[in-house]
């Protein structure tokens, strides 16, 4: 007994080690601050807003209806829920990996019966056979000497790591996507809402022209133009009306279900806009993204691989133990004296496979492929961020130059309605000042919405969502 007990704390002890390679955290292949530079002045400036590893999306989206949307999404949602489902089978599947570590006991039953011919018999008279047996035991157990099953087990865990990490991915991307498409949709409206005062405004100005002309104070082909106008505005409130019909499917789509109607935006001022964020100083804040620290899991997985690789040009040791009874009759199964036991070591040794190195090399390439693909997301992300605050620093002036040319137009259009009414000017002036602020004010929104979906991406791209 105590040969045994020692045989078995052996086989545990040795069985921890592995030959994985240590594991090293690649440097990331971008530079360790922000770029600098005119359109980063604001980023550089600072700011008292808050870092976004520390602002939950609750608190960062300030918009009371949006944060109702985004939870539907968030319980709705199809392709999170097929995110929740991959969690659930990888974590399954690395518990059937880890249990490998483990014997497993069972127990067999058999039992057999049969006829010998005289022919074969050795008493050269024909006879009856029968054998039954009861088996509790460890039958066919890897002992996991040089760390095959640890590394594959390591291997499990992290692509189970890797795969929780792509679902709270999959959740900020929902986030982020739900936010954008209740942006847009309101932006949408607000483009309807413009789309349909100007239609009211042009048949008024066609109205009072239809009436000049009917007295013979203008010329029909004022008549026509400002009959354009309104024909145009018409065309544009039906584009619009299908615009924002596409942005409601769409947030519902993302929402999993129809959004009721209270919960959808008027139009883009009345949307309270996301806070404002600050990306802190270093980049190292991208290290902490779900997509790269799903590829950092990914890495050691293949880093895990390559240990599972070096196993196998060394021996695999398994055993086979049991104890039981056995009897030539049913009755005596469990009777004095038909008690069984074997032990039954078994050692695999190779000697000439040609398939051991090529998975050792393929285990090998496998790893430099998961830590380019690393390195690549590190990029993408320091460049989705570099450009959030390149559009950070610049939209801001851009609003404020855009509702100035706003206003200036619409002083213009004031001006040259009033010299046409006096018959200073033609009503081509018009036209041309009706339909430079119409392009104002739908390029204002425009900005807008540019403006407030940057913070959006920007909240995003530097792994905010949770």
């Amino acid at each position: 007994m105590k040969r045994t007990l020692l045989l078995i704390g052996i086989i545990l002890l040795t069985a921890g080690c592995t030959l994985a390679p240590p594991y090293m955290k690649p440097e990331a292949p971008v530079p360790g601050a922000w770029p600098e530079g005119e359109a980063y002045r604001k980023a550089e400036e600072g700011s008292t807003a808050p870092e976004v590893p520390c602002l939950p999306w609750r608190v960062f989206i300030t918009d009371e209806k949006l944060v109702k949307v985004v939870e539907m999404a968030l319980e709705n949602n199809r392709d999170l829920r097929l995110a929740a489902l991959n969690v659930e089978r990888a974590r399954a599947l690395y518990r059937i990996q880890r249990s490998e570590l483990f014997p497993a006991a069972d127990v067999v039953g058999s039992g057999t019966r049969k006829r010998v011919p005289a022919d074969l018999s050795d008493s050269g008279q024909a006879r009856t056979s029968e054998q039954y047996s009861v088996d509790l035991g460890v039958f066919s157990w890897e002992i996991d000497f040089f760390g095959r099953i640890q590394s594959l087990k390591d291997r499990a865990l992290e692509e189970y790591l890797a795969t929780e990490e792509a679902r709270r991915g999959a959740q900020i991307l929902l986030i982020s996507e739900v936010a954008t498409a209740y942006l847009a949709l309101a932006a949408e409206r607000e483009n309807l809402e413009l789309a349909k005062s100007t239609l009211e405004a042009r048949e008024a100005s066609y109205g009072l022209i239809k009436k000049l002309y009917d007295y013979g104070l203008t010329s029909e082909l004022d008549l026509r133009r400002a009959q354009t106008t309104v024909d145009g505005a018409r065309a544009d409130v039906a584009r619009q009306v299908e615009a924002a019909a596409q942005g409601e499917n769409a947030l519902t789509l993302l929402a999993g279900s129809p959004v009721p109607e209270d919960l959808l935006p008027a139009d883009l001022r009345s949307v309270s806009p996301p806070r404002e964020i600050v990306p802190g100083l270093s980049s190292e804040v991208l290290l902490g993204r779900p997509d790269i620290l799903a590829a950092e899991h990914q890495l050691k997985a293949a880093n895990a691989s390559i240990g599972a690789a070096r196993a196998a040009f060394f021996p695999r040791i398994s055993l086979t133990a049991a104890v039981g009874t056995a009897s030539a009759e049913l009755s005596g199964l469990f009777g004095s004296g038909s008690g069984t036991w074997l032990f039954q070591p078994g050692v695999i040794l190779p000697i000439f496979d040609t398939r051991t190195w090529a998975a050792y090399d393929a285990a090998r390439a496998e790893e430099k492929i998961v830590l380019t693909r690393y390195e690549r997301a590190i990029q993408n992300a320091f460049r989705e961020v570099a450009d959030g605050l390149a559009v950070l620093g610049m939209v801001d002036d851009q609003v404020a130059a855009q509702r100035s040319l706003v206003e200036a137009t619409a002083e213009t259009y004031r001006l040259s309605s009033i010299r046409y009414e006096k018959g200073v000017d033609s009503y081509l002036g018009v036209l041309d000042a009706q339909r430079s602020l119409y392009v104002a004010q739908k390029a204002l929104i425009a900005v807008r919405l540019k403006q407030l979906a940057n913070r959006v991406r920007l909240y995003t791209a530097l792994g905010g969502g949770t």
